[in-house]
């Protein structure tokens, strides 16, 4: 918005140039969300409070031991996530060119999810429905966002439906039509890994963080022409416009881990999981950059394949391969304390997001 505001004035005032940069406009979003967590934290937390919006633990029917280690964090306010969205969305739209039709997509994209995320935490916490919105009602609304948006990428020439393979040069798999459904699976799977991973103060907003600023500098290099032809990777015009949209959650992310740091004073509930991981999806999927997903978003992978295993091996052979899962409870179960495992899971996260932009080199 203020670029479209302040550049008929860039002619007349030399230094308004400086919004045409994106790395200017990326800084001052993240910084802007930043702040707008912080203004915005206080108040909705203490509503929060107000509306006894707080954190129901586990039934000791479901596990008992879990319920003692988590005892401490009844009643704490959740759906701060709400704050999260208010930050990215506002700042995005203040330094974004909001006519980008990327952020449009990612924008509305986050926002669906949000608003799926709300629903099924208001169910929950408000309306004591303990399981909120079904499963099924979930998926779909996850589906649907994921077909819209690959319906969108599939009929759009410039995107284009390979996958490019990381590591390996000029090596790409053409996905055809099964890219839509390809797309259904990416945001599904980012979002409910990101969910599964929201378990411990800061744990699923941290990793989160150091996930977007590795996407934050993909978006950049493959929305600059010179750039990503030097590094041979595909250049996509107006994609550059994600780096202000990855900077916000960037911002947003740090501003409320500033609240939901060990120990936490608000959770993000399914209003923010659910969004900030088809935010992930989304921007993957804008840039061509699926695969890696999969290595920058590492500790949601694990985190997943955790559930999934558990779950599998339960069923086929009545045993558990974990202690419990997701992953972090079962390193709280060998003894390991809650700031231990999100501080290693973040040094996990951060490496991974370096090897990510390592890629860009290696080829």
């Amino acid at each position: 918005m203020l670029y479209y505001l302040l550049s008929p004035f860039q002619d007349t005032f030399n230094f308004l140039n400086i919004f045409r940069y994106i790395t200017f406009r990326a800084s001052m979003a993240a910084l802007t969300a930043f702040a707008l967590s912080l203004m915005f934290g206080p108040a909705i937390i203490r509503m929060l409070k107000a509306l006894h919006i707080g954190q129901n633990i586990r039934d000791r029917k479901v596990s008992e031991r879990l319920n003692d280690l988590h005892r401490g964090k009844q009643g704490t306010p959740t759906m701060g996530g709400i704050f999260i969205l208010i930050a990215i969305t506002v700042s995005t739209l203040l330094w974004a060119e909001i006519t980008n039709r990327f952020i449009l997509l990612a924008l509305f994209g986050t926002l669906w999810l949000g608003v799926t995320g709300f629903m099924d935490d208001y169910l929950k916490v408000v309306k004591g429905c303990s399981r909120g919105l079904t499963a099924s009602a979930k998926f779909t609304s996850q589906i649907i966002l994921g077909l819209a948006v690959g319906i969108i990428l599939y009929l759009d020439p410039a995107n284009g439906t390979r996958l490019d393979m990381p590591f390996l040069k000029n090596v790409s798999v053409d996905l055809g039509i099964f890219y839509i459904v390809f797309a259904v699976v990416v945001i599904t799977g980012s979002s409910n890994a990101v969910n599964l991973t929201d378990g411990l103060d800061g744990l699923a907003i941290g990793t989160t963080v150091f996930a977007s600023i590795a996407f934050a500098v993909l978006c950049y290099v493959t929305g600059n022409i010179r750039i990503s032809e030097y590094l041979l990777i595909p250049f996509i015009k107006g994609s550059g416009e994600l780096t202000v949209f990855c900077a916000s959650i960037v911002g947003a992310g740090l501003g409320f881990l500033w609240f939901n740091c060990f120990p936490a004073a608000v959770f993000m509930g399914d209003v923010g999981a659910l969004a900030l991981g088809g935010a992930l999806g989304i921007v993957a999927l804008l840039i061509k950059k699926e695969m890696l997903l999969v290595l920058v978003g590492g500790i949601f992978v694990i985190e997943a394949l955790s559930v999934i295993i558990q779950v599998a091996s339960f069923r086929l052979t009545g045993r558990r391969v974990f202690k419990c899962s997701p992953l972090h409870h079962h390193f709280q179960f060998i003894g390991w304390s809650e700031n231990q495992i999100i501080v290693r899971f973040w040094i996990i996260a951060s490496l991974l997001a370096l090897l990510t932009l390592v890629t860009l080199k290696i080829r």
